[in-house]
């Protein structure tokens, strides 16, 4: 009898160990770089264009419920504020249905922002295919130049996939680009 348990053992962990792969396993993974951001662009083409009229009265990042970055030198944290699953305006809002439970906030590479903006359903976009990107706020002074190359390097890829960047610093709005 404990030798059929010593066998089983290893035959039921060998699914466990093929599920760990150190590369991802996605359908974009052979796909080079420009071809990732012509499907970013291709599939957020199917979230309406903004909305000046909703997004231009938000008067604090608290408030936005759109998609947003916060650049850092190397990185871009994404704030994406997740569509409530439950469709009835019983209890939202409360403790039972809380907004910051639907709060996401993902830490990506800035190479991959096309791909991370793909991947946030459309019900997260009520304004549109805008975000708001504003730079880090407890970046050293040292860093600034650096900070702004990045936050010029995601503009340009926003641009290139068809979404707005409204820029904001001290939550308060800079301006739309």
């Amino acid at each position: 009898m404990n030798a059929r348990l010593l066998i089983a053992v290893p035959v039921l962990a060998l699914p466990l160990l093929a599920g760990c792969r150190s590369t991802p396993n996605s359908p974009t993974s052979g796909l080079n770089a420009q071809e990732r951001v012509d499907d970013a662009r291709r599939d957020l083409s199917r979230i309406p264009p903004p909305s000046k009229n909703l997004y231009m009265s938000v008067n604090s990042l608290s408030e936005w419920q759109n998609p947003s970055l916060t650049v850092q030198q190397k990185m871009i944290s994404l704030h994406v504020l997740m569509p409530d699953a439950n469709p009835s305006d019983l209890g939202k809002g409360t403790m039972l249905r809380p907004e910051a439970a639907r709060r996401q906030v993902l830490n990506i590479d800035p190479a991959n922002l096309a791909e991370a903006l793909n991947a946030i359903p459309q019900e997260a976009w009520p304004y549109g295919r805008v975000v708001a990107i504003e730079e880090a706020h407890d970046a050293p002074a040292s860093a600034q130049p650096e900070l702004r190359r990045t936050i010029e390097k995601a503009v340009d890829v926003l641009q290139t996939i068809g979404v707005v960047a409204d820029e904001w610093n001290n939550d308060k709005p800079v301006g739309v680009r």
